[in-house]
């Protein structure tokens, strides 16, 4: 199966498509696994990679996932994100907690097209302000090779996230 073929590729593109988007999705030579490398691998600032970093919070004795799609050119502050979102702290979420709520691995998660429990599902998102600045931003489509060219409002309003200051 081809990296575009992937399920978890696939399960992305229905998300594009129930959201009646068609973006370009593009097959890189190496891997996306970081901003410096998805970027390196399409040409662009590292600024316009809008990378997916899970997190977790317990909400009342639950824990649940956190999704901030950042820039790339951005370390999360995860204290920042929680004052701006009157939330308690946010935990780092291991991979096998990311590939539980997500249904990715990672270094392939997507904003969209997560499945946990065999049942699509929607994080909490917040969306990193600082990819408004540019007109095209590119994040992961489900695979490590996998990318989809987007904008911040189309992340925004595909991931029904919160525009939010992650980091400086």
């Amino acid at each position: 199966m081809s990296n575009t073929e992937h399920a978890s590729v696939a399960r992305v593109k229905s998300a594009f498509e129930r959201a009646g988007l068609d973006p370009e999705v593009r097959k890189l030579s190496d891997t996306a696994r970081s901003a410096r490398e998805a970027a390196a691998g399409l040409g662009v600032e590292v600024g316009q990679i809008a990378s997916s970093i899970v997190f977790t919070v317990a909400l009342g004795e639950s824990i649940v996932p956190v999704l901030v799609v950042t820039s790339g050119r951005h370390k999360v502050d995860t204290q920042l994100v929680c004052e701006a979102a009157s939330l308690p702290a946010f935990g780092r979420a291991d991979a096998d907690f990311v590939r539980e709520w997500s249904g990715f691995a990672i270094g392939g998660v997507s904003p969209t097209g997560w499945l946990h429990n065999g049942e699509p599902y929607t994080p909490l998102t917040f969306v990193d302000k600082a990819l408004s600045d540019y007109d095209e931003v590119w994040a992961a489509a489900g695979h490590t090779h996998v990318v989809y060219r987007t904008t911040f409002d189309e992340l925004v309003s595909l991931t029904g996230g919160t525009p939010v200051v992650v980091g400086d």
